[in-house]
């Protein structure tokens, strides 16, 4: 997360976004070997098998192999930037100064977080978004129209319903064509259209995937032994009925530890309702559940004064929140998803009534 915010902002260095400092690993006694593939994982024979030979025994195997940037087919090159890797964001930084022109294709979290560093370092920031606005698949129309505002009003040019015909790089800057036929010329184009899960180790190994590995509630894989978390996942999800490929660093860290019990032999569901934040143009954003289907959206605060949070619900069951500046509220919320609660629509939204206190009756 830091690599589109802090660390991209320049706030934040190095030592602060490595995640397993040696002390830490010498400490628990954890074994880091990089610059080291695995070509595939033989659970029954109890080993992972090397690229170029060699071998790593175990009893128990994790796949958490994570994603990659989905790259736009032949739109390489020194100014055309995935933002994925602590290089990529070292690089843009590098671009980030008053007057810089950044061109960004896709409007979702990548593209809003760094339109937001972009501007506030004084940048020239274009947005290209496929969708009528963004976040539209997940927060809907009405909620994607306030992020649509919110990055107008701090300044940005965000184009939305583009498609990109091309990308030409030259020596001195990017021209981006879009499908109408514009032509939109930058310093360096970001290119931000989500993510591809890094599933070639387990398709190698024989585990069953689709449209990311395959795994139970418990973390298994089709494969004995062998479990997986985090981004390369497609998880079966009780509460929702349903599987799901979730990208978010919560997701991430909850189902590592879910995934590390089951490993232990401590059978534990990993049953959540999802939870993620983005900070963007001085504002915290935070969503959490799944707004796919909805017949009502509630409202507690105030729109107009980008303070509130809106429940989706659906048939009377809250499925999903989405606020903003409301992040105290967004753990009563989480409840009410896990509980798959009811409340009444008009005390849900009145702000005399404490959601513990909603949430409790």
């Amino acid at each position: 997360p830091p690599l589109s915010k802090e660390y991209l902002a320049g706030e934040q260095d190095l030592d602060d976004v490595i995640l397993l400092d040696e002390d830490f690993c010498t400490a628990k006694s954890i074994e880091v070997m990089t610059g080291t593939r695995v070509e595939r994982i033989d659970a029954a024979a109890g080993r992972a098998e090397l690229a170029g030979g060699g071998e790593v025994p175990g009893d128990a195997f994790l796949l958490a192999t994570g994603s990659r940037a989905r790259r736009l087919p032949g739109v390489e090159g020194d100014r055309v930037i995935y933002l994925r890797t602590l290089d990529d964001a070292t690089r843009l930084r590098g671009y980030l100064q008053p007057g810089a022109r950044i061109v960004l294709v896709g409007g979702g979290f990548i593209g809003s977080e760094v339109a937001s560093t972009a501007r506030a370092a004084g940048a020239d920031v274009t947005v290209l978004e496929a969708l009528a606005v963004p976040f539209e698949r997940i927060l809907g129309r009405q909620m994607g129209q306030l992020c649509a505002q919110l990055q107008r009003d701090h300044g940005v040019d965000l184009r939305t319903g583009q498609t990109v015909e091309s990308v030409d790089v030259g020596d001195s800057g990017v021209a981006v064509r879009t499908g109408a036929g514009d032509v939109v010329e930058g310093d360096v184009v970001v290119i931000g259209i989500g993510t591809v899960p890094n599933i070639e180790v387990a398709e190698r190994s024989g585990i069953a995937v689709d449209g990311g590995v395959l795994v139970d509630e418990y973390c298994r894989t089709s494969v004995e032994n062998v479990w997986a978390a985090g981004d390369v996942v497609n998880t079966w999800q009780p509460l929702f009925g349903r599987r799901l490929r979730v990208e978010h660093f919560d997701n991430a860290s909850k189902q590592g530890m879910a995934a590390a019990k089951n490993m232990l032999g401590q059978a534990t569901a990993y049953d959540d309702a999802h939870w993620f934040w983005s900070d963007q143009f001085g504002l915290n954003l935070q969503q959490s559940g799944v707004a796919e289907r909805w017949d009502q959206i509630v409202v507690r605060g105030s729109v107009e004064d980008r303070d509130f949070m809106a429940f989706y619900l659906d048939a009377g069951v809250v499925r999903a929140a989405f606020a903003i500046e409301r992040g105290g509220d967004m753990y009563v919320a989480q409840q009410m998803i896990l509980a798959q609660a009811a409340p009444d629509p008009a005390k849900l939204a009145d702000e005399d009534v404490e959601l513990a206190e909603l949430m409790a009756s």
